[in-house]
């Protein structure tokens, strides 16, 4: 797996640089935005760890980059931020980050939260296997593909698993933490504002037909029935 750390601080990049090597992966490192993107648009990681702070070009301005390019559309981005506000979380999230990770942090946390990210974004490309087609949506698993209309969408590994989840089942209604376990895989934890951003997210994509998706109060989501 090859990894691209960004951050400004040359001891945080030492730092994970050196545990994820010792973990199996291969790194490549940047301390500003604009290398940032030449980087992972040459290399095209497997996955990018991204600061929020950062000079010039902050970590929201490159994680809205990374998204619009076709070549990094769908790499799995996690946030590294040390502030903790939800709303600096919310941004994130909303800019196409999959995942977050508070400083300070320890090298072993962000190696599981990495671990974990590229094994859902491994699921969600390998399964579910079967098409589907719900009206003008289409999602198709394996091209790792949603089309409205046959319009392609830009969606994240995480946009993508929660999107299909809802739509296998229409008018199942799913908790937050059942669509965690799905997108995600079991024991993944996150705020029920994190799904509440990723749903919201996914909604826009989806233009009109974001209405399909229907908020169950005090309970979640479920996709709703033809």
């Amino acid at each position: 797996m090859l990894l691209l750390v960004v951050d400004d601080d040359p001891d945080m990049l030492g730092l994970l640089a050196y545990n994820l090597g010792r973990a199996g992966m291969s790194v490549l490192t940047a301390s500003d935005g604009e290398k940032a993107l030449a980087l992972a648009r040459t290399r095209k990681p497997d996955l990018v760890l991204l600061d929020l702070m950062l000079p010039g070009m902050d970590g929201i301005a490159v994680c809205r980059a990374l998204r619009k390019a076709s070549e990094t559309s769908g790499t799995p981005i996690i946030m590294l931020t040390a502030r903790a506000d939800e709303n600096d979380v919310v941004e994130g999230l909303e800019a196409g980050a999959d995942d977050y990770v508070t400083k300070p942090f320890s090298p072993r946390e962000v190696i599981a939260r990495v671990k974990t990210v590229l094994r859902r974004a491994g699921a969600a490309a390998r399964s579910p296997s079967g098409r589907l087609v719900r009206e003008d949506v289409e999602i198709d698993p394996e091209r790792h593909q949603t089309t409205v209309r046959g319009k392609p969408l830009d969606l994240t590994a995480t946009e993508f698993r929660l999107l299909y989840v809802l739509a296998s089942r229409p008018g199942r209604v799913f908790t937050r933490n059942q669509l965690l376990a799905e997108a995600r895989g079991p024991g993944a934890a996150a705020e029920d504002r994190t799904v509440d951003v990723h749903v919201a997210s996914l909604r826009r994509k989806l233009g009109a037909r974001g209405e399909a998706i229907e908020t169950v109060r005090g309970v979640g989501y479920r996709f709703r029935e033809e």
